[in-house]
């Protein structure tokens, strides 16, 4: 499966919780069902991401780590945070 993200956002080498704030500024400024692709650094992002898409209705599509790298696929959701 090939994802097409909208957007891609490179937040390699920020420490936590950065990467997650970004990620959520850039979905802010997408339409419901478009993609963001995020890359991170901080391992800490795997939970928070995790965490994150639990509690709203965006979907995480895919996320792996290559070397040292994270990377997310999440889909914008089309309402407002459950939590």
């Amino acid at each position: 499966m090939v994802l097409q993200p909208d957007d891609v956002l490179d937040a390699c080498g920020l420490p936590c919780p950065l990467p997650l704030l970004k990620a959520k500024q850039a979905l802010s400024r997408m339409s419901a069902g478009e993609m963001l692709e995020v890359m991170a650094t901080d391992a800490g992002s795997w939970r928070d991401f995790e965490t994150f898409v639990a509690q709203t209705d965006h979907v995480m599509e895919a996320r792996e780590t290559r070397d040292d790298v994270y990377y997310y696929w999440i889909r914008k959701g089309a309402g407002e945070p459950m939590a």
